[in-house]
């Protein structure tokens, strides 16, 4: 087993050891905005350093979870 998969299985239990279903979604939920963000602070710096800046709406599909950011 691999330490993702080690991890994965700790988030879904609570500190007792029963499956919390619902604490788990959430954790996951900030872990995706967690990983959104920094991307997007990447993006802007990358376009910092070479003279441009983002006009539009950057849309972004998560290829983990499907869910797309706009």
């Amino acid at each position: 087993m691999s330490s993702r998969e080690i991890r994965e299985k700790e988030l879904r239990r609570n500190a007792s050891g029963y499956s919390d279903p619902t604490a788990y979604a959430a954790l996951k939920r900030e872990e995706e905005k967690e990983r959104l963000s920094k991307l997007l602070s990447i993006i802007f710096h990358i376009c910092e350093v070479f003279g441009f800046s983002v006009e539009e709406r950057i849309v972004l599909r998560d290829v983990k979870s499907g869910r797309i950011w706009r």
